[in-house]
């Protein structure tokens, strides 16, 4: 796989990632509003299940691919490609946090 295009799938791979933290974002923000209040078992349990489906969604999208190139032989795209996934998720949250320094 050529070099250009490990960039474009780590590019696309992280603003996967940003566009699914998003919307975890928006529907805990508006649980409450959504599914009404949960004072019993049920909030705490959907509340993990998402942690636990978030955790498998991201590491796919970091890892999926890269595990995959690895083991067909790919060595070293697969590294790159995680490395350059990890390097724009990277830059995406720094700009993002000074975003928000400069718009507070």
């Amino acid at each position: 796989m050529s070099n250009a295009k490990l960039i474009r799938h780590g590019l696309i791979h992280s603003l996967g990632i940003v566009v699914y933290v998003m919307w975890v974002v928006i529907i805990m923000n508006n649980g409450e509003k959504l599914f009404g209040t949960m004072d019993n078992v049920w909030g705490p349990l959907a509340f993990l299940l998402l942690f636990t489906v978030s955790a498998g969604v991201v590491g796919l999208l970091v890892f999926g691919r890269p595990a995959y190139l690895l083991l067909s032989g790919q060595k070293t795209e697969g590294v790159k490609l995680a490395l350059y996934t990890m390097g724009f998720l990277f830059l995406e949250t720094a700009l993002f946090l000074v975003g928000l320094a400069l718009f507070k």
